[in-house]
């Protein structure tokens, strides 16, 4: 071979050998601006993942934030409450000998269906005399993950007011938010608006048009009272209260199905056992 020909290969083998360093430099130049690129968007995925727990965290604080606003208003005692900060609520006969406990949650769904299947078995009980009923209302569910919300406290602030027309307008509208078409299901916190309530309260003709009662539920006068009668269900788990619904009869705790629908013919036994004579 030549010394030409030697030389003519040896450039053009030095070629080859640059323009393959230039092919792999551009390899590598898009490899570190797809990794670069990769770790802005998993940046700003992660920023936008915190955002979004963030901004679940402040939706979580309703509850809290509802509890602080009503604690700093006068606390208003309905009228037929009784007991420190009014938190003990007892209908029926003061003649009668028994007390049914009665522990609930305005947005128990579990309660609902009680209330729909047997409430009206309680109803006719209080007012035969077979026992007065004690209600002691929780809010729990409020602060329930995945449920959260101001429902159940604002509810109760609602039956408050309705308790403030009577024991019986309490019981009615009870039973109206509980039924069917009325209870919405347990992630809907439909109770936190009081459009929602006053709506409901027009089917019981204690609350229909009673302009005082509206204002309280829109004032939310019984804000406070809600709240302190939701700490006094707090209060009771120390008795084995550990959900609702629940109930004593004269202090003993009924071991109720909590496996809808409970019905009469289950309940009434259960209540039967620790009747006095």
């Amino acid at each position: 071979m030549s010394n030409r020909n030697s030389h003519q290969n040896k450039q053009a083998a030095r070629e080859r050998l640059r323009a393959e360093r230039e092919r792999q430099a551009k390899k590598d130049r898009m490899r570190r601006q797809l990794f670069v690129g990769g770790a802005v968007v998993t940046v700003l995925a992660i920023a936008g993942g915190i955002g979004y727990a963030v901004s679940n965290m402040n939706s979580d604080n309703a509850s809290q934030k509802w509890t602080a606003a009503a604690e700093k208003t006068k606390l208003v005692i309905p009228a037929n409450a009784t007991g420190p900060k009014g938190t003990t609520v007892i209908i029926g006969k003061k003649s009668a000998k028994n007390t049914l406990h009665v522990y609930e949650d305005m947005r128990c769904p579990v309660c609902s269906q009680f209330e729909q299947f047997t409430g009206k078995t309680v109803e006719k009980d209080i007012k035969d005399g077979k026992y007065k009923a004690q209600f002691t209302m929780a809010a729990f569910l409020d602060d329930a993950q995945q449920i959260i919300g101001v429902g159940s406290k604002n509810a109760l602030s609602a039956l408050g007011a309705a308790l403030n027309v009577s024991p019986d307008a309490f019981l009615e509208y009870k039973s109206a938010l509980y039924s069917a078409k009325n209870h919405p299901t347990e992630t809907d916190d439909a109770f936190s608006e009081d459009k929602k309530l006053l709506a409901v309260a027009q089917q019981v003709k204690a609350l229909k048009g009673n302009k005082e009662f509206e204002r309280a539920v829109e004032k939310g006068t019984y804000d406070h009272w809600a709240v302190e009668m939701s700490k006094t269900y707090d209060d009771a788990r120390k008795y084995g209260i550990d959900g609702t619904p629940a109930f004593q009869m004269n202090g003993h705790l009924l071991e109720v199905n909590k496996n809808p629908p409970m019905t009469p013919e289950q309940f009434t036994p259960l209540v039967k056992q620790y009747l006095k004579k």
